[in-house]
């Protein structure tokens, strides 16, 4: 019988993982054992940390339009706006409310002007 040569399967395995740590620091791209538990802590804190941006950016949106709006007048507020959008239906997330608060404020002063007219015209409170 000839002889088997051994590890080819498993060498590539631990080769795969090793292209994942590269970048990691000392034994965390060096020890196949070590690169293993990083990866799982990097492949959790990337889960993680997915939602939490979002709820970041979120909070940063509503922060810079409630800025923005709150210079407008002393009793309008960002609750009052999204409420006012929504019942009049319009369409307008908060990113894409926040991004307008930013570059283009005349723009968001209009938005809440038309709300604010309708809702003296039509006798709404």
């Amino acid at each position: 019988m000839t002889r088997i040569r051994r590890g080819s399967i498993a060498r590539r395995r631990r080769t795969k993982i090793r292209l994942f740590a590269a970048n990691f620091r000392g034994a965390h791209s060096k020890l196949t054992r070590t690169i293993t538990q990083q990866k799982t802590r990097a492949l959790v804190s990337a889960h993680r940390d997915r939602g939490s941006q979002k709820r970041n950016f979120r909070r940063l949106w509503i922060t810079r339009i409630n800025a923005v709006i709150r210079e407008i007048g002393v009793s309008y507020s960002y609750s009052r706006l999204i409420y006012d959008l929504y019942k009049r239906q319009l369409l307008l997330n908060r990113k894409i409310l926040a991004q307008i608060a930013i570059s283009n404020r005349n723009c968001l002063y209009m938005i809440s002007n038309e709300i604010v007219d309708c809702k003296e015209s039509t006798g709404i409170i």
